[in-house]
């Protein structure tokens, strides 16, 4: 009789242990679609990529680490104008709000609070980039594209499944590969860095489409390509959240467009139709057909300040089971639950990471 009990109790002491390393082999990021706003938005309505890592922080804004207990993670991106560096992290809450703490996050801003909240930072966390920042301007970035996103835009937040070993694969590839800027608008952008990034996790998924995007890769394009992956891989789940943009510092931002999309239905389809009515005809037709990218992500739950830990908490966990379940049916139209494949040995399977990559240049 106390051996049976001994040996449930060995057991269930075994489950335990095994589910506790099981958790611990898995993370999570998401890939950030954010919408484009301002002078340049309205000239490139592209928008801008970066993705969120759940286990990866930055030590310095061009180095990064596995997190610690109770670190949130970092958002990493291609920019330009910012020190002559590649790829930048910033830890979470500051990239989103240009502060440490979730309850420094004032509800509504002026110009005068963001730029004071942004200079704190850049002073107390930035300095190694250098002390004579460029700060940016209409046309060209510079320092402030790191902090504050949520006070220019609305930011998509498209959460998917991967591993510590995929995570610790893009630590070693970015800490040991060259940063020097590569920024091309048209060839080596911002979402060039999310598909590269994303095929380490995900081998041969991302690559640059002729049509609608000319050959370019939008962030809009990424986005409809992570979504429809997920469609055919229901092992994990992607969940879509909505972080909203803070009032008061810009109008608000315009949705994304890919290439076709940004021709047709902006200022610049007269210049077009005047000089070439067939190119504008067949940018018009090619936009009809396919040029749109329905992503149709039905009512993503919106995260403020507070409730980021919905974001960087496992799916699993019991914050997260009840948001989770609501947000994942919908995406893309499918009405049913849409998940990716986090095969462990597929950050090894693509060396193709910023900074290596043949086809970027």
């Amino acid at each position: 009789m106390l051996s049976n009990c001994q040996d449930r109790i060995t057991l269930f002491v075994f489950v335990l242990v095994a589910g506790f390393f099981c958790a611990r082999g898995h993370a999570q990021s998401a890939l950030l679609m954010e919408e484009p706003y301002g002078f340049f938005g309205a000239l490139n309505p592209t928008g801008h990529n970066a993705i969120y890592f759940e286990r990866i922080c930055a030590e310095t804004p061009v180095k990064v680490r596995p997190c610690e207990p109770g670190e949130l993670g970092a958002v990493i991106a291609r920019y330009q104008g910012v020190a002559g560096y590649d790829w930048v992290a910033v830890p979470l809450i500051p990239y989103l709000y240009s502060v440490e703490n979730a309850a420094d996050v004032p509800a509504h801003v002026d110009r005068e609070t963001v730029t004071e909240m942004r200079s704190r930072y850049r002073e107390e966390h930035l300095e190694g980039l250098g002390a004579n920042l460029s700060p940016g301007n209409l046309v060209h970035g510079g320092w402030t594209q790191l902090l504050g996103a949520a006070y220019e835009r609305r930011i998509y937040a498209f959460r998917f499944r991967t591993t510590e070993a995929q995570d610790d694969a893009l630590i070693e590839k970015l800490n040991a590969g060259p940063n020097p800027t590569r920024f091309n608008l048209l060839f080596n952008n911002c979402a060039d860095f999310a598909r590269v990034v994303l095929n380490s996790y995900f081998p041969r998924t991302f690559g640059r489409s002729i049509f609608p995007d000319a050959g370019m890769t939008t962030p809009k394009q990424i986005t409809y390509k992570l979504l429809r992956y997920a469609l055919k891989h229901p092992e994990a789940q992607l969940t879509v959240f909505e972080i909203p943009q803070i009032p008061g510092y810009r109008r608000r931002s315009h949705s994304a467009k890919t290439v076709d999309e940004s021709f047709v239905t902006t200022i610049y389809a007269i210049p077009i139709a005047l000089m070439n009515p067939y190119l504008a005809g067949g940018l018009f037709v090619d936009y009809l057909v396919r040029g749109r990218y329905h992503l149709n992500y039905k009512e993503p739950t919106v995260l403020g300040p507070d409730k980021l830990s919905a974001l960087t908490a496992p799916a699993s966990t019991p914050e997260n089971s009840a948001i989770a379940g609501a947000q994942v049916p919908g995406v893309l139209g499918s009405g049913s639950a849409i998940g990716l494949t986090a095969t462990p040995t597929a950050a090894s399977a693509n060396s193709d990471l910023p900074g290596t990559s043949a086809e970027d240049e």
